[in-house]
């Protein structure tokens, strides 16, 4: 999630989708700026992508990290649930 300077979001969510590992990025409302979606195959290559190719690009003011450890999806949960009876 980052806080990024004003008129920066564009120029920046443009940016961001060239570095290697970042898959998506959004433009969000509320305290942050920009989320950019980061997938590596070890957590150790997160902090190489976060601190070395996002946090250090100008115009990004702050960043904060989150790690998923699982994802649910639509799909999955409704799998969960399917006891194989129509």
């Amino acid at each position: 999630m980052l806080t990024v300077e004003p008129g920066r979001v564009k120029p920046l969510a443009e940016e961001l989708l060239a570095v290697r590992g970042v898959t998506e990025v959004y433009s969000v409302a509320g305290p942050f700026d920009l989320i950019a979606v980061v997938r590596v195959r070890e957590h150790d290559q997160l902090s190489d992508v976060v601190t070395g190719l996002i946090a250090a690009r100008p115009g990004i003011v702050s960043t904060e990290t989150m790690i998923a450890f699982r994802a649910y999806t639509k799909r999955d949960l409704d799998a969960v649930w399917d006891i194989g009876v129509d």
